[in-house]
């Protein structure tokens, strides 16, 4: 897909999340963005489980993506995450939807799951919209 392939050019220099967790763009549209990754031994904590900031950082940069698309500049004003349950499965999977857009805010709702259906955890993110001198 060409706009895929536009999108993550745009993104190409987030290297924290390409290059230290792994995160790819799966999908984008307009206000919509899947970003993935797989999960790793050393994503996780001293019990075994998924750091919360990894789930955090996924939720934040499928924001980020969903938001800037179009040569927007917002940035996360507010995000505020609800951790659901362990992740079962490999694979994590943030799905970021635009639920209102303003000329300065925008306010976004961001899933993320794993490949096995479970609902690890739900975020809602304020943008903020940078106007550009």
């Amino acid at each position: 897909n060409e706009y895929i392939t536009k999108i993550r050019r745009a993104f190409a220099g987030e290297r924290f999340v390409s290059e230290s967790l792994g995160a790819v763009i799966e999908d984008a549209a307009e206000g919509y963005a899947k970003c993935t990754m797989v999960l790793e031994p050393r994503h996780r904590n001293s019990l075994g489980t998924l750091m919360g900031g990894v789930m955090f950082t996924l939720a934040d940069f499928a924001f980020e993506v969903a938001a800037n698309q179009d040569g927007n500049d917002v940035v996360s004003q507010a995000v505020q995450i609800t951790f659901l349950t362990p992740a079962a499965g490999n694979i994590l999977t943030a799905e970021a939807r635009v639920i209102r857009e303003g000329r300065q805010t925008s306010f976004y709702s961001v899933l993320v799951t794993d490949e096995l259906g479970t609902e690890v955890a739900f975020a809602t993110a304020n943008g903020y919209l940078v106007k550009r001198e």
